[in-house]
């Protein structure tokens, strides 16, 4: 088992990476100190495979758990759907020592962690997450939240797990499209912290594609380590933790304006990434062979590079971006590349080279 320690003082936490963990939920909760009761929030989709195992377990250990089942899907992620799992869990009785579950992909344990934190101003929660981009990124952080029509994640909150349990095995019915979009987070981490990974992931990208146990398991491992390390050192996002950011700014732009229907998260960011190094080979002097490296990596895991935007989605476009959370005296702040490896947070980009971009998308 590889384990990840998030170092936070008295709410840091464990990630744990092994095959096999669903099954020991239930004894890794005990191990918390965490009320009888619980509840596992789940999507239609996660359900049908693992709900099942991961109730057992609970239950085994002693644990009174209950299940809530929302919609699968990025338009889940809302405020009507924040209000069912309240109803739910009021009906139920969970109580201050009660603690939730999220078991399933990144909507789930945003939405989950939403909830706890929330729900009587905060109860304990526990990640289980069951897609590789939750894997690398959104299970770890402490960053909970939904959607608003306006824009992604707009209504939110820093709220720690408890624990991350990460069960590869869970990555086996994985489609191979959602497969992909958290290959988009895993390239992140070698653009934004480490050179080293990126050389790595050019090597292997064919084995990770693949699903190589051994292979994923240290790639999920070093990603964790590196997010781990951010967090560690700016949990609120107030520095060094906007370079998580790198193309959410234009992804989470386009997921907006395709009504979160068109592309997964994975697929919006791998866009914005790539128009992102563009931006960096003009303003911020990343090299036009390292550009064309992150752009050619994206292509290989089978993500899209491009979207052809007509003028009045690229209108629509600027607005959305304008709403993004790292907007700052109505300016919209990038995180741009100035060497594989190595980004700036902050910067301003001027309205010329951020269209002459979009318009070669």
């Amino acid at each position: 088992m590889r384990i990840v320690k998030v170092s936070l003082g008295d709410r840091s936490y464990e990630i744990k990476i092994q095959t096999g963990l669903l099954s020991r939920l239930g004894s890794e909760c005990l191990r918390l100190n965490l009320g009888k009761k619980c509840a596992v929030i789940s999507d239609v989709n996660v359900k049908s495979h693992f709900a099942n195992p991961a109730l057992e377990s609970l239950r085994q250990a002693g644990f009174e758990p209950v299940l809530l089942t929302i919609p699968a899907g990025e338009t889940a992620k809302g405020l009507k759907t924040v209000q069912r799992c309240y109803d739910e869990l009021a009906a139920h009785r969970l109580e201050r020592k009660s603690f939730i579950v999220a078991l399933g992909g990144g909507v789930v344990g945003d939405l989950a962690g939403f909830v706890a934190a929330t729900y009587l101003r905060g109860i304990p929660f526990v990640q289980v997450p069951t897609t590789l981009l939750a894997q690398v990124d959104s299970s770890v952080g402490g960053k909970v939240g939904v959607n608003l029509k306006a824009g992604k994640n707009l209504v939110g909150a820093f709220y720690q797990p408890r624990l991350v349990l990460c069960d590869l095995a869970t990555l086996e019915t994985l489609p191979l499209r959602e497969y992909r979009s958290g290959l988009a987070e895993v390239i992140k981490y070698g653009i934004i912290y480490d050179r080293v990974l990126f050389g790595r992931l050019e090597k292997t990208l064919d084995k990770l594609l693949a699903r190589d146990p051994q292979l994923l398991t240290s790639v999920i491992a070093r990603c964790c380590e590196i997010k781990a390390e951010v967090v560690g050192a700016d949990e609120t996002e107030s520095s060094l933790r906007a370079i998580l950011n790198f193309g959410h700014t234009i992804g989470h732009g386009l997921e907006a304006i395709s009504r979160y229907g068109k592309y997964l998260h994975g697929e919006a960011i791998s866009i914005g990434q790539v128009a992102a190094a563009k931006l960096s080979e003009e303003l911020a002097g990343l090299p036009a062979d390292e550009s064309k490296r992150i752009g050619a990596l994206f292509e290989r895991a089978g993500l899209p590079t491009s979207a052809h935007l007509t003028k009045a989605m690229r209108r629509k476009l600027h607005d959305a971006m304008q709403l993004d959370k790292k907007v700052s005296g109505g300016n919209v702040k990038f995180v741009l590349a100035q060497s594989i490896g190595k980004v700036q947070y902050g910067q301003k980009v001027p309205a010329d080279p951020l269209e002459r971009v979009l318009e070669n998308l």
